[in-house]
């Protein structure tokens, strides 16, 4: 079995401490096989605030595949934002913005839907729609395949409908003809896992809160993912929220999910 820890929206600069801890205490117990951080990972883009996610994320103790989310461009430096708006970002997490994770039961494909440009909003391009593609097409029948996005590929409530990525119809349909079972994505700080409708074959949304800041929504806790794989047993997905109680991360929501094989 595979196991995926998806952290995102940490907005180092905000984090709690506390929440911190019980992440690392997570990672000791559950040792993913990979985690994914879906952007948003620092609140202004500070170098020190990339330098204190990296070092966390180190302590995590597994395989890092890391995205830029819209907070991780500088919003108030103007050259910075226009003229190197990853050079931040890079120094700390590398320079490849769209990385790619395989394994023997895991095909995890990054893609960089920030733009310097945009304040919020994410999009994917034609042509990254078709690089994903071309990607998932090469994906075994025993791979767990997940598109890793910040901005989420689709929303439950109609007041977030205004953060769906541009393009995202189009990402869909051409995703989930190449045989993605999941788009993982972040930037709501609301779980959440769905169907997406009217596609050749089922595709999810899965959604996670905030991992580990205090910017929380309201009656949404601090929360992650840990999405299981055997092919012999399918696919689970788990949210695990923050309890200041335990002061620990409790498996909150189980979703069996039934990934599509020919």
């Amino acid at each position: 079995m595979s196991v995926v820890l998806q952290v995102s929206d940490p907005h180092f600069g905000t984090e709690r401490p506390p929440v911190v801890e019980a992440l690392v205490a997570l990672a000791a117990q559950l040792r993913p096989d990979l985690v994914v951080l879906s952007g948003d990972i620092t609140q202004r883009a500070r170098p020190v605030q990339f330098r204190d996610a990296r070092a966390v994320m180190d302590r995590l103790g597994a395989p890092l595949l890391a995205l830029p989310g819209n907070h991780d461009i500088a919003l108030f430096d103007l050259w910075s934002r226009f003229v190197r708006p990853y050079a931040r970002y890079s120094a700390a997490f590398g320079a490849d913005l769209a990385p790619v994770f395989a394994s023997n039961e895991l095909m995890v494909v990054g893609v960089k839907t920030t733009r310097r440009r945009r304040h919020k909003d994410g999009e994917v391009s034609s042509e990254q729609i078709e690089a994903v593609a071309q990607r998932l097409h090469k994906a075994t029948p025993e791979q767990l395949r997940v598109v890793a996005v910040h901005q989420p590929i689709d929303v439950m409530r109609l007041e977030d409908l205004p953060n769906r990525l541009h393009n995202h119809t189009a990402a869909q349909h051409a995703w989930a003809a190449a045989g993605a079972d999941i788009v993982m994505g972040g930037h709501i700080h609301l779980p959440y896992v769905m169907p997406l409708p009217g596609l050749p074959r089922p595709l999810w949304a899965v959604q996670a809160g905030t991992a580990v800041s205090s910017r929380v929504r309201s009656g949404v806790p601090n929360s992650v993912n840990v999405v299981r794989w055997s092919p012999a047993t399918g696919c689970v997905v788990e949210q695990w929220d923050f309890s200041a109680a335990d002061a620990a991360f409790v498996r909150a929501v189980s979703t069996p999910i039934s990934p599509h094989r020919q």
